[in-house]
């Protein structure tokens, strides 16, 4: 049991890192309450198991090209622009008092979906450390122990879900309109600096 908690540590850890999932998590958060931004993490980890299981079966060699790369970059950079701008024009819309959740969980569910499945960190990040592990692993223990211990990257990765989706829906209850607004508008930014990012890698790429 002491192998399988170090995974789930290792899960949190893998999922800690600021960047565009936990900036859009947050700010679903900030505008909708907590299932809406429990859901949304709910996809992202959904979009984190099909990179799992891609590296369990190879597949992502054939990912590995100048193509492939560029296509990747590019199409997380328009998904997180795209959703960069939306969370700017919305960020005059927070209600502190009320919660007008228009849109749907499922909404929520598929916005997370495809942001972590856009986002080529997420695809070289799982290649490289879970890759890394996987095949060191693979050479000590038996397949049902990999998927044992498999589970317990998901559950460190399902705990920091639920850890956001709390922080982001209590930072409704306290904070002031204008400092939603700001928030709001700061995870709006960051968003749409990070496409920026991939669009010069996948630049770099192309040129290169």
């Amino acid at each position: 049991m002491g192998a399988f908690f170090s995974y789930v540590l290792l899960g949190l850890s893998l999922a800690a890192p600021i960047g565009p999932i936990n900036a859009a998590q947050l700010d679903k958060g900030i505008k909708k309450g907590f299932w809406h931004a429990w859901i949304f993490g709910w996809g992202a980890i959904l979009a984190d198991l099909v990179f799992i299981a891609l590296v369990f079966f190879g597949v992502v060699h054939f990912l590995d090209n100048s193509f492939m790369k560029t296509f990747l970059w590019l199409f997380g950079f328009f998904v997180l622009t795209y959703t960069g701008i939306e969370s700017l024009l919305s960020a005059g819309k927070i209600e502190v008092n009320a919660r007008k959740a228009k849109d749907s969980l499922f909404s929520s569910f598929l916005t997370g979906f495809i942001m972590s499945l856009s986002n080529p960190l997420s695809i070289l990040f799982w290649l490289g450390i879970y890759g890394s592990i996987l095949a060191n692993s693979a050479s000590k223990y038996d397949m049902d122990h990999l998927l044992f211990y498999s589970s317990g990257i998901l559950a460190g990765l399902l705990i920091w879900d639920f850890a956001m989706a709390i922080i982001a829906s209590t930072f409704k209850r306290f904070l002031s309109k204008p400092i939603l607004i700001g928030i709001s508008i700061i995870s709006g930014i960051s968003l749409i600096g990070i496409g920026i990012y991939f669009a010069i890698q996948a630049a770099k790429v192309l040129f290169t």
